[in-house]
Order: structure tokens, then sequence, then C-alpha cells
């Protein structure tokens, strides 16, 4: 047979049947636009929720913990080292947070090709004097270069200048809520009493919001050097390290070897954020279930259109076969008609899809507590695109491919008799 009338007469056939076929593809866009819209929502609105803890988050936080020494010195004395020896209301030692040796650390993780910057941090819980009352607050101490490199700390500094960190000495970016609550204002200048008991003045250059309100109630940023300076430490003091990596997803195995090698408390981002990590997952499962689900109903209208197509069709398949053409040369036709709907049908579903993302993409968002979105969050992923384009095709050619073979097998002897 010739391959190129096969073209030809699932054209009639289907123009013989347009509105039955307009249906089907129509079935098909609404699945493949519904999918891609769907999960381009959904993964956007995963990755503004994620991005509101992850990119503030390290991939290995390294620090050191004040606990519980293992070893107490009753264990150590030769006088009860044949004793079961049990000690009571034990208190944690008066070991220092910061971390030993950090220059050494330092140059170790930059030489690591894992690793793609390293932000340190100095942790300081303080007391914010307003007048007669005092809030509770912790102030970070931080590297302005690396944090806004690594963390994109300039997104969440919704007012100000972060580089005023830099710029200004013993200046401070208070959290939103806390600067809410004090009153405190771009310029004024407010005290803080440190653990020790010492008061210390910083100027206020600019409001952070993390869109996390109880964070904002208690965090604020300053250097490195002012904290440093607040607690009365060397230059050297660091009590935290925020490793960030190439590949977070060798974090954990990555933890375990710098606490080893360091001698360290080494937290990875996978187990800091293990129930967050799983809530994102499931709302991903969801998106691709009822994409799919769409898929496979369009699935199911194109097996049932092009059933009943062969149906009324049964006097053109006799005459085909009368005049020579072979059961696997009828298969084609109507695989090639079932082709044509889904790849017809999911190119322009691709299209509607990316016009309704467009449109979610431009409908205003706004809320107090996320400053910087403005907009719903659409995810433009290709690999939405080139899944749905895929399983529409799949789809259809499976929901074809049985009535087909079933019109392979017509007898024409039995049609035309039956006549």
């Amino acid at each position: 047979m010739n391959l190129g009338l096969i073209p030809d007469i699932a054209k009639s056939l289907m123009l013989a049947r347009w509105k039955q076929t307009l249906i089907a593809a129509v079935g098909v866009t609404f699945s493949i636009s519904m999918f891609v819209t769907l999960l381009g929502f959904m993964n956007g609105l995963n990755g503004l929720l994620d991005g509101l803890i992850l990119n503030r988050t390290a991939h290995v936080r390294l620090f050191n913990e004040i606990k519980v020494r293992e070893i107490q010195p009753v264990d150590q004395s030769d006088a009860y080292k044949d004793y079961y020896n049990i000690v009571r209301s034990v208190r944690p030692s008066g070991e220092r947070v910061e971390i030993h040796n950090v220059s050494a650390i330092l140059n170790a993780l930059h030489s690591d090709d894992r690793v793609r910057g390293v932000a340190p941090r100095v942790s300081a819980q303080v007391i914010y004097n307003v007048g007669n009352i005092e809030l509770t607050g912790i102030i970070n101490g931080i590297d302005v270069n690396e944090e806004a490199r690594l963390y994109f700390f300039e997104d969440y500094v919704t007012t100000g200048d972060f580089t005023d960190l830099r710029n200004i000495p013993n200046s401070i970016i208070l959290g939103k809520g806390a600067a809410d609550k004090m009153l405190a204002k771009i310029g004024d200048i407010i005290q803080v009493t440190t653990p020790t008991g010492n008061k210390f003045s910083l100027k206020v250059v600019g409001y952070f919001q993390s869109g996390l309100a109880d964070l904002d109630k208690v965090q604020s940023y300053t250097s490195i050097a002012t904290t440093q300076k607040l607690l009365g430490k060397s230059n050297s003091y660091i009590s935290d390290l925020m490793v960030k990596l190439n590949d977070m997803t060798i974090a954990p195995d990555l933890a375990k070897e710098y606490a080893r090698l360091f001698n360290t408390e080494a937290e990875d981002i996978q187990t800091a954020n293990a129930q967050f990590e799983t809530g994102s997952n499931i709302r991903t499962l969801i998106s691709y279930a009822v994409g799919i689900t769409l898929l496979i109903v369009a699935g199911f209208g194109i097996y049932n259109i092009l059933n009943m197509m062969i149906y009324e069709k049964m006097d053109t398949i006799a005459i085909l076969k009368a005049t020579g053409f072979s059961g696997p040369d009828v298969r084609n036709i109507f695989i090639f008609i079932a082709l044509s709907i889904g790849i017809s049908g999911g190119l322009t579903g691709l299209g509607i899809g990316f016009l309704l993302s467009s449109i979610i993409d431009r409908i205003p968002f706004v809320t107090a507590a996320l400053p910087t979105i403005t907009t719903f969050p659409v995810d433009y992923n290709p690999q939405y695109y080139i899944i749905g384009i895929t399983f529409a095709v799949v789809t259809t050619f499976f929901a074809g491919w049985f009535p087909a073979k079933k019109a392979s097998k017509v007898d024409p002897v039995i049609i035309i008799r039956g006549k």
C-alpha cells in the first residue's frame, strides 16, 4: 500500500465526523492546559514557601552546642573506676560557643570543590530597651557580602540599604516586627543590653522581613564586627559557619564528615527542615496525580470516540479492505487519527496552559507578611511542558490502539453480506 494514502484517508474520516474529532481534541487540550497550569502554579507556590525557609537556611551549619559532658570527673578517678557511678542534676559545662580554630576551618571549606561558599555568623541574645519596656531578641552578626551572595539577604531588607551594615559603624537592621513593637524609625538610636549587662547603642538603618512574623519580632542583623564588639569578643570569635553547597543532596553525608573532621556539631538542611520538605513533596505529588488523572480521563474520551467512529465507519472499513487495504493498513489509519488528535490537542493545550499561567502570574497578590511578593507565583519549568506533550501522545496512542486493532480485524465479507 502507498503509505502516503494513510494521512489522506485519516483526514477524510476525521472531517466526516469533525464534531466528534473536535470534542476529542478539546478534551486533550483541556487536560494538557490544566496539567501545565496546575503544576506550574502549585510548584510556584512550593518554590515561594521553600524560598521563605530554604533561601535563608544553610545546607550545612557548623556550630558548638552547649551540652552536658558525657564523661564526668568521677569517671576519670582511679578510686572509682571499678564502680558504677550515677551523677544526678548534671549541668551543662562552661564550654565556649565559639568555633575553635575557625580560620583553618574556613580555609579548608573554601578549598573544598563541593562548597559554593561559607557565611560566618556571630549570634548574640540581647534585650532591647524601649523606655521602661524590655524586649528579648537575637542579633545576628553577618558578613554582608557573603549573606547577599549566598542567602539573598538584600531581598528581605524591605526598607533601607543592606550595605549600610558594612559602611556605617554600630548600625542595625531590625526585624520588622521588632521595629513595630519598639516604634523605631530609620535613623533612630536604640539601646540593647547584652547577657553580661553591658548597654550598647545602635543606629537603625533598615528593616528586615522574612515573612515569618514570629521570627521578625526577635531577629535583627548587624555586621560581624559590631556583634563581636557588643559581646566584647575578639575578631576571631565566630559562633556559626553557614555552608552553602553546590549540590544540596549531599548535605547529610557532608555534615557527618565535617562534624568528624572539624570536631564541631553539624546540622544538614534535610534534617533541620524534614517536616517542611515532606510537605513540599506531598504537594508536588498531589499536583502530578491530579494532572495525570485529567489526561487519563481524556484518553478514555478519545477511546470512546474512536470506538464510535469505527462502528459508524464499518462500511468504509469493509470497502478499504475489499479494495486491497490490509488489516495493518486499517490499524495504522486509526492510530494516525488518534495521534493527530493527541498531538494537535496537546500542542494547543500547552499554548493555552502557558497563557493561563501568564495570566495567573499577573494577578496581584499583596500581603503584608510577604512584601517582596506582588503577584501569584508560577513556575515555568520546561519539564512540565515536555511531560505534558509526552503523556498526551502516549495516552492517545493507547486510546487509539485498541479500537484500531478491532478495526483491523473487521471481515469485509461479513459487513457487505450483512448489508
